[in-house]
């Protein structure tokens, strides 16, 4: 069974559980990582694999990463912070809230 992905590329989100959030650049309909991710996650907060995943350009109050987080345990960021990751800006332009894929064809 398909899912339809709730979030979008572009949109902000922040993690359910813990303190990060990013900017989707990226979805897999279900689960399309290796077993070995997906093994070490705890087994008692290990998320289906039915669902969507999504790479985030993420970050916390440390430092910024890439991310790939289940559908269930993302929320939509609505703070209105902008975010630093550095390769945001090489993939989006910001416009109010949301982050746009670049159109570099239009120079």
């Amino acid at each position: 069974m398909i899912h339809h992905a709730k979030f979008n590329i572009g949109q902000i989100v922040k993690h359910r559980i813990y303190p990060f959030r990013g900017v989707i650049f990226d979805v897999d309909p279900e689960f399309a990582n290796t077993d070995e991710w997906y093994e070490s996650i705890p087994a008692e907060s290990r998320p289906r694999k039915d669902q969507p995943f999504y790479h985030l350009y993420a970050e916390n109050e440390d430092t910024e990463y890439v991310a790939y987080v289940s559908e269930q345990n993302l929320l939509p960021d609505d703070s209105e912070e902008p975010l630093r990751h550095p390769l945001i800006d090489e993939m989006f332009v910001r416009r109010n809230d949301i982050y746009v894929v670049r159109d570099d064809t239009s120079h």
